[in-house]
């Protein structure tokens, strides 16, 4: 299912995000999973995240689908050349995945293995392209495809990014090329959310509103050290602070309700990054509402 068709139907759309693991062992991963089964539209698979070697988010979709649940097929360009992307779109479409979001991705000296060469051939705005190609019934090449992939493109916008107008300009990019929605980086002021939606509407594409749970008043304040355009305000961090330990999943539940709350009626629809606590997700849509 096209995530473009909720999209046209008018629905608030809800997805959700999961990390495969280090190693052959998926059982934990499709335990959890489950948890989101009905509670979610669509459930994000990553690729590679932060540079850390795993499970491919392809085998990992693909599993997903096989279990009646609707994945949406993460890629990055930093591993692969395009060659590489291309191919693993048509697999994806020959396994049936239908939803794609098309990333960048994080240098490899950021990960586990910081000696891995970076690839870095194509980058979001051309894997947009090289898909929308690909769609079309031919390769970046210019070589006819036997049987077309169809596609729902998507991208990543940072709405806290400062100055905002590079973002704008590249929103605008990955929409030509062939962004059908967006999910956005992080956000925890809904003002700044609001400014920048008022903008971004124009564009006349769905945007998701993403949010990390938070897990600790220490991992906000790594954040706003690390994660370029996201900012999660004091208020919040002695919010996480003043509660202990075992009440922290507690407090970042309703955290991340409220915020859904304040901004939900701004955009189309909300991408929870949960970071291995996907079981409190249903208990965060319960209390915001959805």
């Amino acid at each position: 299912m096209h995530l473009s068709e909720l999209f046209a139907a008018g629905k608030f759309v809800v997805t959700s995000e999961i990390g495969p693991p280090k190693g052959t062992d998926i059982h934990p991963l499709l335990e959890e999973v489950e948890i989101l089964r009905g509670k979610v539209d669509a459930i994000n698979v990553t690729d590679i995240q932060s540079s850390v070697m795993r499970v491919g988010s392809l085998a990992v979709c693909h599993l997903l689908k096989d279990r009646g649940l609707e994945p949406v097929l993460q890629m990055t360009c930093r591993d692969r050349n395009r060659l590489a992307l291309q191919s693993d779109l048509l697999s994806a479409a020959v396994l049936g995945l239908e939803n794609v979001l098309c990333l960048t991705g994080d240098h490899p000296a950021l990960g586990d293995h910081p000696e891995a060469k970076p690839v870095f051939d194509l980058d979001s705005v051309s894997l947009l392209w090289a898909a929308k190609q690909l769609q079309e019934g031919r390769d970046l090449a210019g070589g006819e495809l036997q049987g077309t992939p169809k596609f729902c493109l998507g991208a990543v916008v940072t709405p806290g990014a400062d100055p905002l107008e590079p973002q704008l300009i590249k929103m605008e990019k990955k929409i030509e090329a062939g962004a059908q929605f967006f999910q956005t980086q992080a956000v925890y002021e809904p003002q700044v959310f609001e400014k920048f939606m008022k903008i971004a509407s124009q564009f006349g594409v769905p945007v998701m509103v993403g949010i990390v749970l938070l897990k600790s008043a220490g991992m906000a304040r790594f954040m706003n050290r690390n994660v370029a355009g996201v900012h999660v305000p004091d208020e919040l961090i002695e919010e996480m602070a003043s509660v202990p330990r075992e009440q922290r999943p507690q407090r970042s539940i309703e955290i991340a309700a409220r915020l859904i709350r304040e901004m939900k009626d701004m955009c189309q629809g909300v991408h929870l990054m949960p970071l291995g606590w996907e079981r409190y997700v249903p208990a965060i849509l319960e209390a915001a509402g959805l």
